[in-house]
């Protein structure tokens, strides 16, 4: 009896074997717009990485040096050129984008999109989109501000031309009510703390700052408003990043907005390999990973878990 039961679980781990190794050649490619020294796309790649482990397939990631639509197009455009069996897009600018996507898509080649492109993915032709719906991302941290009583408000906008931050900052102001200024900046550190302290003298009615990205903008918003010791001013952000939630824990920082971006590649390569082997994909249009909002109370476990690239 007892050698029975070995063979059949050897005969077991041999069809299992064979079946992991009938897919081994499966190839996803993801190319999105963000920056490799901002720690949110660690996480989104950290997602997508950890998925293709786990579904046994080799996953690609890549990604502009800069925000650059015309070189991410060109990415796409090679991605699509190198023939994947899978392609995850994110879709800041749809009109930049458009075409190379929709390239890949009468390829063949199924898309999934994730982060940036909620409203636009559908039309170019995306299997699914998972991310947040920005605008109404926007508003409800809008309307939390103002419900705190915070009454006039900058906008720091690090990606000047993502459709997704411009929904961002109007969504916050339609939901805040008071008045809410864009600040351009571009992901340098000093360019955003030099531009929140300037912005902070020249108007002294100014009590809530919200940076659109935790490490981009909301590090430095936090050490330009400790710099001025101003302590009427809040800081809060979209996203997270391991200093910014410590500035959350040490009451530097009020709150974050987060869009889950782990759940946004794992789960698109999770889909798109049942996609491939099976023709599996769930109906829905929209798969919603955000926002849900982290304050002093969640931020600790939260933290080790952003030091390992999962929040």
């Amino acid at each position: 009896m007892k050698t029975f039961i070995k063979a059949a679980v050897l005969a077991g781990a041999a069809l299992i074997g064979a079946a992991t190794s009938s897919f081994a050649e499966e190839r996803i490619i993801m190319i999105s717009h963000g920056l490799a020294n901002d720690p949110y796309w660690n996480i989104v790649k950290n997602g997508g990485q950890t998925a293709a482990k786990q579904m046994g397939v080799k996953f690609d990631y890549v990604a502009p040096e800069t925000f650059d639509m015309v070189r991410m197009s060109e990415l796409i455009t090679s991605a699509v050129n190198q023939k994947p069996d899978g392609i995850i897009v994110t879709i800041p600018d749809a009109d930049a984008l458009k075409d190379a996507i929709k390239s890949a898509v009468s390829s063949g080649i199924p898309v999934v999109s994730v982060n940036s492109g909620t409203t636009v993915a559908k039309e170019l032709g995306t299997l699914i989109h998972i991310g947040q719906d920005e605008y109404p991302a926007g508003k409800r941290v809008g309307e939390k501000l103002k419900e705190l009583g915070q009454k006039k408000a900058i906008c720091i906008n690090h990606e000047v031309g993502n459709t997704a931050l411009d929904d961002r900052c109007r969504g916050l102001s339609d939901g805040f009510g008071g008045p809410v200024t864009v600040l351009p900046t571009t992901n340098d550190f000093q360019e955003v703390k030099s531009k929140v302290t300037a912005a902070l003298s020249s108007d002294p009615e100014i009590d809530t700052i919200v940076a659109l990205s935790a490490g981009a903008a909301g590090e430095p918003a936090v050490d330009a408003v400790q710099s001025t010791g101003n302590t009427k001013v809040k800081v809060v952000s979209f996203d997270l990043s391991p200093g910014f939630v410590k500035a959350i824990i040490d009451g530097k920082a009020l709150f974050a907005a987060e869009a889950q971006p782990y759940l946004q590649s794992y789960l698109g390569v999770v889909f798109l390999t049942n996609y491939i082997r099976s023709g599996l994909m769930p109906a829905n249009n929209l798969i919603e990973s955000g926002p849900s909002f982290i304050t002093a109370k969640e931020a600790p476990q939260v933290l080790e878990l952003s030091k390992k690239s999962i929040r």
